[in-house]
């Protein structure tokens, strides 16, 4: 098949790419702009488009499928030939259903969690040596690449998102799956300029469970109550297995779980952590690994990239990196360090990045986020809610809204890490939380001062 990718450099977008080529697919592809690691991956497969940009001459009729990605605009001229010459154009969600028909889809949804436990549950196969297909949000020790495609395997484990499709496609991407097996973490409201409210975005998971085959498998969080009743309130024809937190100590800054072999030390942390690793059992139990084996390839998991990545330690401090930006992630986070290394003082810093969290209305949901943090401190661009075009958001109002006083906000770059390298980071854990970089901060200068 040949096949073009409109806006090919997307984190997801090149992966599927580079997958699509190693099963032998002819890929091209453009983009605006390209930045690494996904530039020099596909440059190294010689997929990089040799000049940015969009131009139409690249769709042909010979092509047997155009895959638009979110990055693009709905007038995109590549796009606007495409649909002028009856060209098969599919979102991403929509490709990979379409590679994935006659497998076993396995899908992991919810507001948090995903890509943890999707990590988790490859994880536990690879170290088993059982081979699937997959698509996951987060580089992985041990994948080349977020996506794998083959004809022969049996199963597909998909992580399960909930925003858009594509430019032209308002559906969210797990809507589009139709798993023979799910799982869902949990439900806390996110991407607010898609779902305006918190009942709009409920919905849509409601509309997941709904769309899973008759007979087939959900797994999900009962300790979080409106999951809870989505779920157990379906009508959908579908065998349900909660799952809670598994009973855990925590000593000299190391996790263990009771097992029925005993207790299990853990790399990881954190009760959301420990709640993942309870949906990630029952999804590897119906996918046919037993729990003995479970356990056994699970203690070994040290987390998927910017999940509570551990940048550097030594005897009297901690540094962790973490994609938390959603007010249930960045209290679930900063409970999890405080809790693990409650000896120590803990130093939160977060950057308010996204559309949801810039936004002013929003901005009360993350009260009491940071209350678990010693020092708390909030990172925001105003250049960013600019660019973003939302209504402008004051040190005040951020105050007011995460409820702490002694808050402290930084609005420059230079400033923010200024103040963060004049730290003494004795008997400290620091925790820097964002789905950005804090304007250009160098998170492994950490392992030169620490």
């Amino acid at each position: 098949m040949k096949i073009h990718f409109i806006a090919i450099g997307g984190s997801a977008m090149h992966n599927l790419a580079l997958a699509l080529f190693q099963k032998g697919y002819v890929i091209t592809g453009s983009d605006d702009t390209i930045f690494e690691p996904s530039k020099s991956r596909l440059d190294n497969c010689g997929l990089l488009p040799q000049e940015f940009g969009w131009f139409p001459d690249k769709i042909t009729t010979d092509l047997d499928a155009v895959i638009l990605g979110m990055h693009a605009k709905p007038d995109n001229v590549e796009l606007l030939k495409a649909q002028e010459l009856g060209l098969k154009i599919y979102s991403y969600p929509e490709f990979l259903y379409e590679q994935s028909k006659d497998k076993t889809r396995v899908v992991i949804g919810g507001s948090h969690g995903k890509t943890t436990i999707t990590s988790m549950i490859l994880h536990v196969l690879n170290y088993h040596e059982i081979e699937v297909d997959y698509m996951v949000g987060a580089q992985l020790d041990g994948f080349d690449t977020m996506v794998h495609l083959t004809a022969s395997n049996e199963f597909i484990v998909l992580e399960g998102d909930e925003y858009l499709s594509s430019p032209i496609d308002m559906r969210p991407k797990f809507h589009l799956y139709k798993p023979n097996i799910a799982l869902l973490s949990g439900i806390a409201w996110d991407h607010i300029n898609v779902f305006p409210t918190f009942e709009n975005y409920v919905e849509q998971f409601s509309i997941f469970t709904n769309s899973l085959t008759d007979g087939g498998i959900m797994v999900y969080n009962e300790e979080d109550e409106t999951l809870k009743n989505v779920v157990e309130s379906s009508q959908n024809p579908i065998k349900k297995y909660p799952y809670t937190t598994p009973t855990y100590k925590i000593v000299d800054g190391v996790t263990y779980i009771d097992t029925f072999e005993g207790q299990l030390p853990l790399e990881i942390f954190g009760e959301h952590n420990l709640q993942n690793l309870a949906g990630a059992k029952w999804i590897c139990q119906h996918m046919g690994v037993g729990e003995e084996e479970f356990y056994e390839a699970i203690a070994s998991f040290k987390g998927a990239s910017k999940r509570l990545e551990k940048i550097t330690e030594n005897k009297s401090t901690v540094v962790f990196k973490d994609f938390a930006h959603s007010p249930s992630k960045v209290e679930a986070t900063t409970i999890a360090v405080k809790n693990q290394y409650n000896e120590r003082q803990l130093l939160a810093c977060l950057e308010l990045h996204t559309y949801s969290s810039l936004n002013a209305d929003f901005l009360k949901e993350y009260e009491g986020a940071l209350d678990k943090a010693d020092v708390a401190v909030v990172f925001y661009s105003p250049h960013s809610v600019e660019i973003k075009k939302l209504e402008k958001v004051t040190e005040q109002q951020i105050k007011e809204a995460f409820n702490r006083e002694d808050l402290i906000i930084y609005t420059n770059p230079t400033d923010f890490k200024e103040f963060l390298f004049k730290q003494n980071f004795e008997n400290t854990a620091l925790l820097l939380m964002s789905s950005g970089n804090y304007g250009g901060l160098d998170f492994n200068k950490f392992k030169e001062l620490i």
